[in-house]
C-alpha cells in the first residue's frame, strides 16, 4: 500500500512537467478523452441520475483518469503517478468505519450507498464562512452545536485579529487559528455539548503552521476532532499540505480532504466535472491519506452548486463513489443566495438532496457564495440537516422529481441572487433564535416542502 514516504520519492522523482501544462496538455484532454470514450453525458431532464451503469462507467473512467495523469506537486513541478493495483488496493484498504468526537458525542461514520435508509452523516456549519468578530462566532457555534442532527461541526473562519484583517502564514493567522480552537470549544461547553467533533479543523488554518500551533492540546482541539486539508483543482498537492497530513498522522488523527472542482474550468462541463471529482477521491486516498472527502464542485461563474448541472455532477459522482467503494464522501452544498431567503432553503434542499438520495452523506452549508462577512446562521444548516434526514431511504425517481420543483422555483435567479440579510439582522444572538421574519419564511418554506412530499417537521421551528 502506498505511504507517505512513498507519496515524497514519486514527488521528488516523478516526471517532470511544468503546472501548466499538466493542466492544459495532461489533465483536460484526458479527461476529455475519457468522457467520449464512456459517452458520459449531462442528462437536464434527470438532475438526480437513475443510471446505475451511468454511474459504474464514471467510476471506472476515474480510476482510469487517475491512473493515466496522477496527481502533481506543486513544490516540486513532478507528477505523482500511481498504477492501477495501487490505486485499487488505496481504495480497498480506506477506512470503512471513523470515529469522531468524545464521551456521549462520540460517533463513527460508515459509508452509505444510493437510496439508503441509514441518515447521513450531517457536518454542520459555516463551511468556511467568514466571521468579523468573537461574539459573531460564538453565537454560529452554539446554534450549530445545538442542531439536534448535529454529528460533527465546521467552524467559521475568523477575519480579524485586533481590527487586523488576516493575512496567510502571518502571526495574524496564527493568533486567528488558535483563538478559533479556544472559542469553538468554548461555545460548545456553553451548550452541553463537550465533545461534539470539529471536523474541519478550523477554516482559518490555511496554512500548515497556523494548523500546527492550533494542535497544542491547550487550545482545544482533539485527535478525535479530524483534520481537514484542502486540495487544489485539478488534483494538485504541495509539500505544505503534506506537511499537514503527516502532523495528523502523528497525532493518530482522522485525515480529510475538502476538495472543488470548477464546472467551466479545466475539467470542462458537468461531464468532465463529475469525471474528475471521481479521480480526486482517489487522489485523496493516495496522496493524503485520507480516511474521509469533502467534494465541493462549484459552478465557475455562480460559484455555487445548486444549479441543474452541478446538481446532476453531484448525483453521478455521488452514485460513482457510493456504488463501487466504502470511502466515506460527505457532499458540501453551496448557495448563491443569503440567509432570510426562500431561494436560499431551496438550494441547499437541493443539493442535499441530490447528494443523500445518490448514497453521499452532507456537510452544510456555504451561504451566499461564502464570501461576505457574517452572511451564515444556524437556521441554513439545520434545515439542510432536516431535509437530509427526511429523504434517507428515498427512491432516486422520486428524489428527482422534487429536485426538479425546487429547481423552477429558483434556478432563472441564479445569475442574480438576492443576497438576504446578515447574521445580525435575521438571528437573535442572546436567545439564539431566528427573528419573527425568518421564522415567518421558515414556516412557509416547511409547508412547500411537505406539499413536495419532504415531511419537515414545524415544532422544530422555533430553534432553541
Amino acid at each position: 500500500m502506498v505511504q507517505m514516504l512513498d507519496v515524497m520519492e514519486k514527488a521528488l522523482n516523478g516526471l517532470p512537467i511544468s503546472e501548466n501544462d499538466y493542466q492544459l496538455k495532461r489533465y483536460a484532454p484526458k479527461v476529455q478523452e475519457k468522457v467520449r470514450e464512456y459517452k458520459i453525458k449531462f442528462d437536464p431532464e434527470n438532475p438526480v441520475s437513475s443510471d446505475n451503469s451511468l454511474a459504474d462507467d464514471m467510476f471506472e473512467a476515474g480510476l482510469e483518469l487517475i491512473v493515466d495523469v496522477g496527481a502533481y506537486c506543486m513544490s516540486t513541478n513532478r507528477v505523482i503517478s500511481f498504477t492501477e493495483s495501487e490505486v485499487r488496493e488505496g481504495l480497498r484498504n480506506a477506512p470503512s468505519k471513523v470515529f469522531f468526537g468524545e464521551g456521549r458525542d462520540r460517533k463513527a461514520m460508515t459509508p452509505r450507498k444510493p437510496e439508503d435508509k441509514k441518515p447521513p452523516w450531517c457536518l454542520l456549519g459555516a463551511a468556511g464562512g467568514a466571521v468579523a468578530s468573537d461574539e459573531s462566532f460564538l453565537t454560529l457555534m452554539e446554534g450549530f452545536a445545538e442542531i439536534p442532527q448535529t454529528d460533527s461541526i465546521t467552524t467559521p473562519a475568523t477575519t480579524k485579529v485586533s481590527g487586523m484583517r488576516v493575512r496567510p502564514a502571518s502571526p495574524l493567522e496564527l493568533y486567528a487559528t488558535m483563538r478559533n480552537a479556544t472559542l469553538g470549544r468554548e461555545a460548545c461547553n456553553r451548550v452541553g455539548r463537550e465533545g461534539k467533533p470539529f471536523m474541519n479543523t478550523l477554516s482559518t488554518a490555511e496554512s500548515a503552521i497556523s494548523l500546527a500551533a492550533a494542535m497544542q492540546p491547550r487550545y482545544g482541539l482533539r485527535p478525535s476532532d479530524g483534520f481537514m486539508i484542502a486540495s487544489m483543482d485539478p488534483m494538485k498537492v504541495d509539500f505544505d499540505r503534506l506537511n499537514k497530513a503527516v502532523m495528523a498522522s502523528s497525532l493518530g488523527a482522522p485525515i480529510g480532504m475538502d476538495f472543488s472542482p470548477l464546472m467551466g474550468g479545466y475539467s470542462g462541463g458537468p461531464e468532465g466535472t463529475a469525471l474528475g471529482t471521481v479521480a480526486t477521491h482517489m487522489m485523496g486516498v493516495l496522496t493524503l491519506q485520507t480516511s474521509y472527502l469533502i467534494p465541493f464542485p462549484l459552478h465557475l461563474r455562480y460559484i455555487s452548486n445548486s444549479s441543474r448541472d452541478l446538481l446532476w455532477t453531484i448525483s453521478t459522482m455521488g452514485q460513482a463513489i457510493s456504488r463501487n467503494t466504502h470511502l466515506l464522501s460527505i457532499s458540501l452544498n453551496y448557495t448563491a443566495a443569503g440567509p432570510c431567503t426562500p431561494m436560499c432553503l431551496q438550494e441547499s434542499s437541493a443539493s442535499v438532496i441530490s447528494a443523500v438520495s445518490s448514497g453521499l452523506s452532507m456537510e452544510s452549508v456555504g451561504v451566499a457564495t461564502n464570501k461576505y462577512e457574517d452572511r451564515v446562521t444556524p437556521v441554513e444548516p439545520r434545515i439542510s440537516a432536516e431535509v437530509g434526514h427526511a429523504v434517507a431511504g428515498m427512491k432516486r425517481s422520486e428524489a428527482n422529481g422534487i429536485v426538479k420543483a425546487l429547481l423552477k422555483k429558483y434556478e432563472k435567479n441564479l445569475p442574480k441572487p438576492p443576497l438576504g440579510r446578515s447574521l445580525q439582522e435575521c438571528w437573535n444572538v442572546s436567545r439564539r433564535r431566528p427573528t419573527k421574519e425568518y421564522s415567518t419564511l421558515i414556516r412557509r418554506f416547511k409547508k412547500d416542502m411537505s406539499d413536495l412530499g419532504v415531511p419537515l417537521d414545524q415544532s422544530e421551528l422555533d430553534m432553541p
